[in-house]
């Protein structure tokens, strides 16, 4: 689904809520729900994109409504203890981003049996037969994003060499931006060394990549780096082997020094993941399932994510690649990164260069 169809989705599910949850003709207040949004850790983002953005588009739908917002640490269990207060409490619907994306599936068949469903947001939870809906970005899009601009700034090459870095591969979005990537570049480019890397390190992807330049004598056109902490440790091994001319590096997740990278030229391109729209997403849904709405086709558009036992109904936003000329018209326009971030004493000539200050 590209953006356009996504925000009429979101328009029409708006539309329907409001229809059939949203108050009654004489103007009554729509009764309150309680909807529980149970995060993993203290990353920034929860508190400076995820929260507020979720917390206003429920706000904007019911104003009686109340957000029940938990932050677990990065610890499972306290995260199992967030979801059982949040039920014993009278939670009508858990968003849940997982600590654990297996034990999580506990909490879900726990919601189940009070007929609470629960919305997997960003990890998707596996095992779980009750798992009513899952948020995220089109990984798959995100692989073919990747791909796609390494082959645009490899132009001119007729079959340029090439050094992929994958993340993790016990986790299920590094495999899926594996499939992708291999997908759009298999044929068009010739892989001379490829690494998956334990844990998604900077350190491992260093190490490998210096691995890669000492086999090939320091000659590659390009390089795949399927998240920014992978491609930070690229480009610290292609840096330290003092190469004329860096190749081009893709990464993801839109990590403020990727961005600062891109800017400086160090690194070709990021992938942002438009974190309002899927806050805003999971909101409407929640919303929708909290008050018995029936949630239209369109917003899932008949996708489906394997958690290994089902197929879940997925909501999947599309990611928007990041590159030196697009960066203030994505990251900078929705305000997931300001000037003053970017823009600090290290980077200030950068930022000139680039007509940011």
């Amino acid at each position: 689904m590209n953006l356009s169809k996504f925000a009429v989705a979101l328009l029409l599910m708006g539309l329907g809520a409001a229809a059939c949850g949203g108050g009654t003709a004489g103007g009554d207040v729509t009764p309150g729900k309680k909807i529980a949004f149970l995060v993993p850790d203290a990353a920034p983002r929860f508190e400076t994109q995820d929260v507020p953005h979720f917390q206003a588009k429920v706000r904007s739908m019911c104003s009686d409504c109340q957000v029940v917002y938990r932050n677990a640490g990065g610890d499972a269990a306290v995260q199992r203890q967030q979801a059982d207060a949040a039920l014993a409490a009278g939670a009508n619907v858990i968003v849940l981003d997982a600590v654990d994306t297996n034990a999580a599936s506990v909490i879900v068949t726990a919601a189940a049996k009070r007929h609470v469903p629960v919305i997997a947001y960003d990890r998707l939870i596996l095992n779980s037969p009750e798992l009513a809906y899952y948020v995220w970005f089109d990984d798959a899009t995100v692989g073919a994003l990747q791909a796609s601009a390494l082959l645009n700034a490899m132009k001119g090459s007729a079959k340029p060499t090439v050094v992929m870095i994958h993340g993790d591969q016990t986790d299920l979005q590094a495999r899926i931006l594996k499939t992708a990537a291999h997908l759009a570049l298999d044929g068009k480019v010739t892989i001379a060394k490829e690494f998956d890397t334990p844990a998604g390190s900077a350190g491992g992807a260093q190490a490998e990549m210096a691995l890669a330049l000492s086999a090939l004598n320091n000659k590659l056109d390009g390089v795949y780096a399927a998240n920014d902490e992978v491609a930070s440790g690229a480009v610290i091994a292609l840096k330290a082997a003092k190469l004329k001319t860096l190749p081009p590096v893709t990464g993801g997740d839109a990590e403020l020094t990727a961005v600062q990278r891109i800017l400086t030229g160090e690194q070709y391109m990021t992938v942002y993941r438009p974190v309002r729209q899927e806050a805003e997403a999971a909101a409407t849904l929640a919303y929708d399932l909290a008050f018995g709405v029936k949630v239209p086709f369109e917003l899932t558009a008949g996708k489906a994510a394997d958690n290994g036992v089902q197929a879940v109904p997925a909501v999947l936003v599309q990611p928007v690649a990041v590159t030196r000329k697009t960066l203030v018209s994505t990251v900078l326009a929705d305000g997931f990164w300001s000037r003053s971030q970017l823009c600090t004493p290290d980077y200030a000539q950068a930022c000139k260069a680039a007509g940011l200050s």
